[in-house]
């Protein structure tokens, strides 16, 4: 569970205390689940703070609103510099940036297609998601619950009500003693933890699930799988059956908040010798090299963040 707290939050073109950011009780989006967010963080690098892929997270905050009818009333550039405001004034780093598209007045009525379309952006500090098992591993269950197919619910758009599912899986596999859970598309396929992607690997090859098991598009995964490309792995996006997962040599999940984590075990089966694997630690090292604007050849993944310090200098090992 990540902790709610920060200094101040952006509503509506207007930076409020974080105490302050307050809506009616009778909110169309707290009823009926409509509204959609985004997932983004900033790290320390050497040349001071930086936001990670703010423009694709931007992007998709955008396309998700259009799916369920939700004019954003802000351009993109707008929506960019008001996260890298929220972000000075919260002046913390490593950090977890979480803009939210909301209708925030008192509506009930499923459908609201009229009403005020808000903006929020909260800032705050960033933690290990899962915990321990974001460096040694993490041990996940197949959730009995399936990811909604898209003709139910679109996949592509980072929906809050899209994540019912995720919570149950994650409620369950939390009281069976797991850190994390995966579900299954409705045909049975390896779709996508509660809120990352899954990647295999076997025989060097990098697998991932295809848009056909209704997953999100993350922007995570869109980053392993070009870091894994550039390392020289080839990567395949298709249907990953269950027991191709638990026979894998390597796994991972991938995800704005999760980083890359690891899989150890799935149930009762461990995931090859140890995690990492050979092939997840050097995508994990890449990535998080990258992070820090230590590859050039990534640097335009990283939005700066004037007037935030820089990262100190790693020890020489």
């Amino acid at each position: 569970m990540m902790a709610a707290n920060g200094k101040k939050i952006w509503m509506d073109g207007r930076l409020v205390d974080f105490a302050q950011a307050q809506v009616h009780v009778l909110n169309h989006t707290l009823h009926y689940g409509v509204g959609v967010f985004e997932g983004i963080r900033a790290y320390p690098t050497a040349r001071g703070g930086a936001v990670f892929r703010l423009k694709e997270h931007v992007a998709r905050l955008i396309a998700s609103a259009k799916f369920y009818h939700m004019p954003i009333p802000y351009s993109a550039e707008e929506i960019e510099r008001a996260i890298v405001e929220t972000q000075v004034a919260n002046h913390t780093l490593p950090s977890y940036i979480r803009p939210l598209v909301y209708r925030g007045e008192p509506a009930l009525g499923v459908k609201n297609l009229k009403g005020k379309v808000s903006l929020a952006i909260a800032v705050i500090p960033a933690k290990k998601y899962l915990g321990d098992g974001s460096d040694l591993g993490v041990r996940a269950k197949i959730s009995p619950f399936r990811k909604p197919h898209s003709d139910a619910l679109p996949s592509f758009a980072k929906a809050a009500g899209n994540y019912l599912s995720s919570y149950l899986a994650g409620a369950d596999a939390t009281q069976d003693g797991y850190d994390e859970a995966i579900l299954l598309d409705q045909n049975g396929y390896v779709a996508e933890g509660t809120g990352e992607n899954v990647f295999v690997v076997r025989d060097g090859t990098v697998y991932t699930p295809g848009l056909e098991s209704d997953i999100l598009l993350g922007i995570t995964r869109d980053t392993a799988l070009r870091i894994a490309a550039d390392l020289g792995y080839p990567t395949v996006q298709k249907l990953i059956s269950v027991n191709e997962l638990l026979s894998a040599d390597e796994a991972f999940f991938t995800g704005t908040y999760a980083e890359l984590a690891p899989i150890r075990a799935i149930g009762h089966y461990p995931i090859g010798a140890a995690a990492p694997g050979p092939v997840t630690r050097e995508i994990m090292d890449t990535y998080h090299r990258a992070l820090r604007g230590e590859i050039p050849k990534y640097e335009e993944w990283l939005a700066p963040v004037p007037g935030l310090a820089r990262a100190a200098p790693r020890a020489r090992s």
